[in-house]
């Protein structure tokens, strides 16, 4: 993938007149090194914002690399590690890890600065970062790629990104699932758990473009905040509670949402499939298990640990990376 080259060590040794080795001692502190060509070599990298690349220089001096795995927050939305999603996710890719002989540390940070990753790579030792979702963050972690390139992210491809993304291809997965409403007959349609974060915009879109295609109205009082993960999820879900009898069908932005608003909805009598269907996103475990059975849009998490862990090995050392984006499988069951 295109990336805006970085200041690499032989640049400053350019500039400086010195050898590449000489660079690297002076910039490890080296007494081999005098004090006045230390000084003007790291003048020179302050200058042009080198940094040190941990995770490279650790990649070459060992093994095993430890990998970080962060969740990214969204506004308004607390995800956290133990939700269902993640929970899956993460034993994909500490499996993916554990094949190529590298391990996984695990940690949910808030992002405070723009070096926040940088911080956390130093502090903790980690050689390399897996994010799950872009959260808001996306102009963040564009800015720390384009200095740290240890960074391979789950989420929504976005043009002009500096760091390699993988995950399903959102708009296709929304536009599937809002169509299997539409084909079971549903003409009001409601999208439930919309976020700030560019996967879920990207579903909603697919839910935009299905409409459209059908010659389904859009209409902005159908669109509905996270009913969990959020501070307002109950006073989300009591609006649709309240509406429930001018909607007859509903694209979860998630299965958890899925399952969240399918129990409000029975808990209030409201007979599912029968009064209205319901379709949500992942096909996470609990989808075949609910009842009704859930349908749902499939997401091929081990496929896509394999490719996040590949991503980030290759961008350690320093080879090109892709962005994939996986095929959405609908699955039909019950509720729709």
């Amino acid at each position: 993938m295109s990336r805006k080259d970085p200041m690499q060590m032989a640049d400053i040794a350019r500039i400086a007149g010195v050898s590449k080795s000489t660079v690297s001692r002076a910039l490890a502190d080296s007494s081999l090194v005098n004090e006045k060509t230390k000084s003007l070599i790291r003048d020179i990298a302050q200058q042009h914002g080198y940094r040190v690349n941990i995770a490279a220089r650790n990649f070459r001096l060992k093994e095993s690399l430890t990998v970080a795995l962060l969740i990214p927050q969204a506004d308004g939305v607390d995800w956290t590690i133990s939700d269902a999603f993640f929970l899956e996710m993460t034993a994909a890719i500490a499996e993916a890890l554990d094949e190529r002989g590298h391990a996984l540390l695990l940690t949910r940070a808030t992002p405070q600065s723009g070096e926040w990753i940088e911080e956390f790579v130093r502090r903790r030792q980690a050689d390399g970062i897996i994010l799950i979702g872009q959260g808001s963050q996306h102009e963040l972690i564009q800015q720390i790629s384009e200095t740290f390139q240890g960074i391979s992210v789950w989420g929504e491809a976005i043009a002009g990104a500096n760091y390699p993304t993988v995950g399903t291809d959102n708009l296709l997965g929304g536009e599937r699932a809002t169509e299997q409403l539409i084909r079971r007959g549903c003409q009001r349609i409601a999208f439930v758990g919309y976020e700030p974060a560019p996967e879920i915009d990207a579903r909603f879109k697919g839910y935009l473009r299905a409409l459209e295609a059908a010659g389904h109205s859009y209409q902005e009082k159908r669109v509905f905040g996270a009913v969990v993960g959020s501070d307002s999820a109950s006073m989300v879900l009591e609006r649709i509670i309240d509406q429930r009898e001018q909607l007859d069908g509903f694209f979860a932005a998630s299965d958890q949402q899925a399952v969240a608003l399918m129990t409000a909805l029975q808990q209030n009598g409201v007979n599912v499939p029968g009064q209205c269907a319901v379709v949500g996103y992942d096909d996470l475990p609990i989808a075949r298990w609910y009842h009704p059975a859930l349908t749902t849009v499939h997401q091929s998490r081990t496929l896509g640990a394999q490719i996040l862990v590949d991503n980030l090995l290759a961008a350690i050392e320093g080879r090109d990376t892709s962005n994939v984006k996986l095929d959405p499988q609908l699955v039909v069951r019950e509720s729709a």
